[in-house]
Formats: C-alpha cells, sequence, structure tokens
C-alpha cells in the first residue's frame, strides 16, 4: 500500500483558472495594445508562475513544503501559495484515521501449531512533519511493522492463548507497534484479532477431544449419582431392618401411589400382600375401582 500523495505539479481548479484567465489578458493586450511578441513571452512566464504558485490541501491534508530541498514547513488545508521553482510541494499527508489489514501465514504458535492469523489496525498521522522527514513510506513501514510483530506474538503464546485470548493478543500488539511508531509521528489507536485458522485436522481432533472430555463428564456424573443412591439405600435398609413396622408402611405407600394411577395394572405377588396384611385392603380398592368405572 502506498501513501495518499498527489501529483507534485498538479494544477488544481483555481491555479487552472487564473492561468487561463492570464493567458487571454496577455492575448489581448497583445493584439490589441502591445503587439510585442517579447511582452507576450513575458506575460505567458508569469500567468504560469503564478499559476504554479497557487495550491489547494484538503481538509484532512497538510502539505509538505520543501525549499531548494529543505524542509520549510507545512501549509494548508485549504489555499496556499507557494515561491514557484524555489518552492515545490513534496508530498500531502492524509490525517485521517487509517485502516490497514494484515495477516501472518503458516506462522508457529508456542506448542508448534502453524496457525493462520488475520487483524486489523487502524492508525492516524498526528505528526505530519515527523511521517514525512523519519520515514520514507510510512504507510508500507507500519503494515510490515504490524506483520513482524503478529509473528512474533504468536510465537510466543500457545494455541489455547491465541483462542481464548484475543484481546490480550491485540493488545499486547498494539503496544508493541505504538513503540515502532510513535517516532515516526504515527500512533496506533485499535488492533483487532479477525480470524484465527487452524489446520483441518486439528481442528477436527479438537472437536473429537471436546466430545469425549463431554462424554467423560456425563458418565461421571452418572456414576456420581449412582453412588450417592446406593448410599441413600443403604441408610435406609439400615433403617428398615431394625423397623419392620416402618418397612411394611413403606410398602402400603408404595402399593397405594401405584392404585392412584387410572387404568394402571399392577402385579403383586399374594406372599407380599399377606405379609403387609394388604390383601384386605387391595380387594376393597379394586371393588371401589369396578364401582366408579359402572357409575361413569
Amino acid at each position: 500500500m502506498k501513501a495518499h500523495i498527489k501529483p507534485k505539479q498538479d494544477l488544481n481548479p483555481v491555479a487552472m483558472t487564473v492561468l487561463i484567465s492570464l493567458l487571454a489578458a496577455d492575448i489581448i493586450l497583445y493584439f490589441f495594445v502591445l503587439n510585442s511578441i517579447p511582452v507576450l513571452v513575458v506575460g505567458i512566464l508569469l500567468s504560469a508562475l503564478i499559476a504554479a504558485s497557487i495550491h489547494i490541501a484538503d481538509q484532512w491534508e497538510k502539505a509538505v513544503v520543501l525549499r531548494m530541498g529543505k524542509f520549510v514547513g507545512l501549509k494548508g488545508p485549504g489555499l496556499f501559495f507557494i515561491i514557484p521553482i524555489i518552492d515545490r510541494v513534496d508530498n500531502y499527508i492524509d490525517q485521517r484515521v487509517r485502516v490497514t489489514d494484515f495477516k501472518a501465514e503458516e506462522t508457529l504458535t508456542k506448542d508448534t501449531v502453524p496457525v493462520n492469523v488475520d487483524a486489523v489496525v487502524y492508525w492516524t498521522v498526528w505528526d505530519v512533519e515527523k511521517a514525512a522527514l523519519e520515514v520514507q513510506e510510512y504507510t508500507n513501514a507500519v503494515t510490515y511493522i504490524a506483520q513482524t510483530g503478529l509473528r512474533d506474538i504468536i510465537g510466543k503464546h500457545e494455541l489455547a492463548d491465541l483462542l481464548q485470548n484475543r484481546e490480550k493478543i491485540a493488545e499486547a500488539l498494539q503496544s508493541t507497534l505504538d513503540e515502532h511508531t510513535n517516532p515516526w509521528g504515527i500512533t496506533c489507536q485499535n488492533v483487532g484479532i479477525k480470524d484465527i485458522v487452524i489446520p483441518a485436522a486439528l481442528a477436527d481432533a479438537m472437536s473429537k477431544q471436546a466430545q469425549a472430555e463431554r462424554e467423560r463428564q456425563a458418565r461421571v456424573i452418572l456414576g456420581t449419582a449412582e453412588t450417592e443412591i446406593s448410599e441413600k439405600f443403604a441408610k435406609a435398609s439400615e433403617n428398615y431392618l431394625n423397623n419392620p413396622v416402618a418397612l411394611q408402611l413403606r410398602g402400603m405407600n408404595m402399593l397405594f401411589e401405584g392404585l392412584k394411577e387410572k387404568g394402571s395394572l399392577i402385579i403383586v405377588p399374594s406372599s407380599a400382600l399377606e405379609s403387609m396384611n394388604l390383601g384386605a385392603i387391595g380387594g376393597l380398592s379394586a371393588l371401589a375401582e369396578q364401582a366408579e368405572s359402572k357409575t361413569k
């Protein structure tokens, strides 16, 4: 990418208008007043010099003016004048915020995993004089430093850090860029990591690993639940062992809960009914169910 540079000898609309007007005046003077070729030539040269001295810089630009090759100052924005032949406008520097995309391809992380990282940096020129005098092509310089800094940071972090801590990686890269670009009159306002691409085989392996980890956790949770249930049953069995009445009441409660379900069929061994003395109760419950069905 190249810097935003206008032609050094461009004729802006104002200069073009002035040049045309002066040339027209010279021609009129030649044909109707002076009728002298030397005067006409001098008039044309003066018109060209006056037009060449008129320059315009846009609102977001600063013009770098050199006098006989030496920096004399900045001009603009707006209309400004220079001394023709002696002065020249070397560059128009844009001071707006710029966006530069850069990437690091096939860069190895600290744990030797090749990754492709796409990033973007927002930067601006805050000191036009330094940007003009300290570095030749500051736009390319920012891009190359950003790429180099990104590769260095990738090599210092493991893949898990890159994937989980994008903001910290971006802050570290921004700090590195500011350290190098501030002497040039350039500041990096923000750095963003757009995308981190890992090899397809590694992504597939990581997906399988995550799935296996989820299955392991599910089995651990199920095993923990079974352990807790067995402990509760063991404690309950100790209580029922020394209290047969409580066991009988529990059996009656389970049978009652089953009989409450409409349309349900429960088969209970006769020995269990006799042990809990539930034969008469079960018969009464069945008769009550039949009576209710006939009524409906």
